[in-house]
């Protein structure tokens, strides 16, 4: 987070390890390599979803009741979806242009960090309490029209290329762009998003959530980690998070979302370090070029490594190479969740605890509407940084060894025989080029 609020992700550095870094990279590489050496001897048949089986879209209100567990649990879900919309226009629309304002601490923390995290444990949280789903369904049946259907079908090829999109314009937005915390900044892009997704509903119907909303797209990712799941019939059911991450949809723009999303995370560790804090200080051109460059250096630099890690290898006649990075690419969610706890737990816990305190008092007038506004954060984490830092090697190396057991699985299913071992093995090392650049970004802040 830049622009004066809390760099709470920073706490908790490479002096803070209760090993070296150097020590905590090669046993994360080495993790990574014996986990891969297991699975090619104990792992031989497919276990998960195999990623040979067409996408199929479910109706988007069947899959909404089946996460909600009944109608009116759906409805108090999308209630307080819409009730979270409208407190936030509010202070965004009526609020001072001050950091004090939550409307900063919503969107940067709540939205973009909370969901994250409440997704992983309890499924795609934002699909259920989506605004934009239930402002569209409204709109729709006022009309004497079904949510559901469009005007015109959505277009197969898009996939998730307009979520990437959105996803790039909101980590410059707050990576790169010179006013992340202006009040008109991030109220225009706010604007945009909710333009767009509402316009984008009506033509396309409710399915057009699936592929563009970025928060949404987000959401399901992460969320196929959670344990639990819904049977054929509904009913809840505990479930291995790796089998979720499986039944990821291999839709066009896939690779391209999770590129964005890793690859933010490791520049925003990245941006944060003496090196490049010095290089743009002694730069002939501005900071704001060079961390323009830096954020798209980094999530093409992601997207590409991955994709030459899944190509480089041996395909059979029904399996075409080009396909093959999106076949394999829902490996790369784990890492992306692993990555996210590490970097942002301390943010949401201590700012997010900030920004319930201030909701108390969206205009700025000394109100206390939620009974919240004596809130503190305890700054835990602080006080004990070595905890801190284990738990981001924790996190970063289980993500790891997560993606190596869902590729594996999946790469057995898509690869002939002869190749299922060797061809496994650039998609190894870029897997390895992951963990310990990874790491070395988190820790060099």
């Amino acid at each position: 987070m830049t622009g004066g609020l809390l760099e709470a992700h920073g706490i908790g550095g490479q002096a803070d390890l209760p090993i070296s870094l150097s020590l905590a990279i090669s046993g994360a590489v080495a993790a990574l390599v014996v986990s891969f050496t297991v699975l090619v001897v104990a792992w031989r048949t497919p276990r998960y979803a195999t990623g040979l089986e067409p996408v199929v879209d479910a109706e988007s209100e069947d899959a909404d009741t089946r996460l909600a567990g009944a109608s009116y649990a759906l409805v108090a879900l999308r209630l307080i979806g819409l009730i979270g919309f409208a407190y936030t226009a509010f202070a965004a629309v009526f609020g001072e242009n001050q950091l004090t304002n939550p409307f900063f601490g919503v969107i940067y923390v709540w939205v973009w960090v909370g969901i994250a995290f409440a997704s992983i444990l309890f499924g795609p949280v934002w699909r259920a309490i989506s605004p934009m789903r239930t402002i569209n369904a409204g709109l729709a049946r006022l009309s004497g029209g079904d949510p559901e259907v469009g005007i015109r079908d959505l277009p197969p090829w898009l996939g998730y290329w307009p979520a990437a999109i959105g996803l790039y314009s909101f980590v410059w937005m707050e990576l790169v762009n010179k006013t992340p915390t202006d009040l008109g900044t991030v109220r225009l892009w706010c604007a945009i998003y909710v333009a767009v997704m509402l316009i984008g509903g009506a033509v396309y119907g409710s399915r057009f959530y699936d592929h563009a909303d970025p928060f949404e797209v987000y959401s399901s990712l992460v969320g196929s980690l959670s344990p639990f799941g819904r049977d054929e019939e509904g009913r809840l059911k505990l479930r291995s998070p790796l089998a979720g991450v499986a039944t990821i949809p291999s839709r066009p723009g896939l690779v391209a979302v999770v590129a964005v999303l890793f690859g933010s995370t490791a520049f925003d560790s990245f941006r944060e370090s003496t090196w490049w804090i010095g290089k743009i200080q002694t730069a002939s051109v501005t900071g704001y070029t060079i961390n323009n460059f830096g954020l798209l250096a980094f999530v093409l630099a992601a997207g590409l490594i991955f994709t030459a890690g899944s190509m480089a290898t041996g395909v059979g006649p029904e399996t075409r190479r080009s396909e093959l990075p999106r076949r394999l690419a829902h490996s790369i969610v784990p890492i992306v969740a692993g990555y996210v706890v590490a970097h942002y737990l301390t943010l949401f816990i201590d700012v997010g605890t900030q920004t319930l305190a201030r909701a108390s008092d969206p205009l700025g007038n000394g109100a206390d509407i939620l009974g919240t506004a004596g809130l503190q954060p305890k700054y835990w984490f602080s006080y004990h940084p070595s905890v801190l830092a284990t738990v981001k090697v924790c996190a970063v190396v289980i993500g790891h060894v997560a993606a190596a057991v869902v590729a594996h699985d999946r790469a057995i299913a898509l690869l002939p025989k002869k190749h299922q071992i060797t061809g496994q093995l650039p998609l190894l090392a870029a897997m390895v080029a992951f963990t310990a650049g990874g790491l070395y970004l988190l820790f060099s802040a």
